[in-house]
């Protein structure tokens, strides 16, 4: 039964045209290059509009593997497909996984705190993960490969593409977490605080220093450039073919690079250039 009929799950002509569409959203990013408001995380803003940065997180941010997962299961019997082949799973499980850490895992559970948000970016994030979930889905849920011969004339690119996902996705978690740690020790500092001297404790949603270790080291969103590696490798395991894995890479990559730079001003002015260390924003050496 179609949630949206026509586009949940997406005819082929419907999910052609949005494909096609798509590729184009790099130009919508355009705006990120000139303008540094972005009332997100730690540059969020004061306003009695504003979601609460874990709800508006966890939301947005599970639209693209939620309806990954139904196109996949109602567009194949729409089509008569009896069972897709592995690599199609393959691909579609590392969405998911990647998703379940970074939409549910990573804010509601393991984040001490996290930044209010516009409705704006909470609108524009929840469409990105609708469009990207249905130009995947469509692909991976019997408009892309169907048979299992496809993967087993490649098995060898789907494994090094599978090697360099799954490290790209450690060297993410691991970046995470070092940021989750510099809140997590602002917060026992001022529970010990607060125990002395008998006074609440503070949010600490607004605590912010220097990360260093891991790539942290050379660049200041090494969590970011991780999850580049992670879909690059992941567009390598569905091969050139698999266009909406290469739009995903090239839409994440434009619109995660000015919010880099923007990020590397924010930290400049903040703790000063010197502090800094020669830190790039995201590309060691480079950017």
């Amino acid at each position: 039964m179609a949630i949206v009929q026509g586009w949940l799950p997406p005819t082929r002509e419907n999910w052609e045209f949005l494909c096609s569409v798509w590729q184009y959203f790099p130009v919508i990013t355009l705006g990120q290059w000139v303008v540094d408001w972005y009332p997100q995380g730690k540059t969020s803003t004061e306003s009695r509009w504003n979601i609460d940065g874990k709800i508006g997180w966890a939301t947005m941010e599970s639209a693209g593997f939620v309806v990954l997962l139904y196109i996949m299961y109602a567009l194949p019997r729409e089509l008569g497909i009896g069972e897709l082949p592995w690599g199609n799973w393959t691909l579609a499980g590392c969405f998911v996984i990647h998703y379940m850490y970074r939409a549910i895992v990573s804010p509601l559970f393991l984040n001490p705190s996290m930044s209010p948000m516009s409705p704006l970016v909470w609108i524009m994030a929840f469409a990105f993960q609708v469009m990207n979930g249905i130009s995947i889905g469509g692909y991976l849920a019997g408009y892309g490969p169907t048979t299992q011969d496809h993967w087993a004339a490649r098995s060898e690119y789907l494994f090094i593409g599978l090697v360099i996902w799954c490290w790209g996705l450690l060297g993410n978690m691991f970046h995470d977490d070092d940021l989750r740690e510099i809140r997590r020790a602002a917060n026992r500092k001022q529970q010990r605080e607060a125990k002395a001297s008998g006074k609440r404790v503070e949010s600490v949603d607004k605590v912010y220093m220097i990360p260093k270790n891991g790539l942290f080291s050379y660049v200041l969103h090494a969590h970011y450039l991780c999850e580049w590696v992670e879909w690059a490798g992941w567009w390598m395991i569905g091969g050139w073919g698999f266009h909406p894995g290469r739009a995903f890479l090239i839409n994440e990559m434009t619109t995660m690079l000015p919010r880099a730079l923007q990020g590397k001003r924010w930290y400049e002015q903040k703790f000063g250039k010197e502090k800094l260390e020669g830190r790039k924003a995201i590309i060691p050496g480079l950017l």
